[in-house]
């Protein structure tokens, strides 16, 4: 049961700027987009649904300190990436 992930450009943009920010989490990062389109709702990526401004949106962790924001269409098995970043920047 494989959801797909949609890489809206921008976030693609994004993507880029942060792991060359943070280089060293670029394996966790990996690991996480994998665990995402396997199961968005295994418990090591603590998905959660955003309030205030982001309401609609969720949220998986790479770790403690850094985040993905996206949209989560379980029904249709797409999941769209809209931002990644440490908590204070994407929130």
């Amino acid at each position: 049961m494989a959801y797909t992930l949609i890489y809206p450009e921008n976030y693609i943009k994004r993507a880029r700027k942060f792991l060359r920010k943070h280089p060293e989490i670029h394996g966790q990062y990996r690991k996480t987009l994998e665990l995402l389109e396997l199961n968005p709702r295994h418990p090591s990526l603590r998905l959660h649904n955003l309030e205030g401004r982001l309401k609609g949106m969720s949220s998986v962790s790479i770790n403690i300190s850094y985040r993905i924001v996206l949209e989560l269409e379980i029904k249709g098995k797409e999941i769209t990436l809209i931002n990644v970043g440490n908590h204070n920047k994407v929130y």
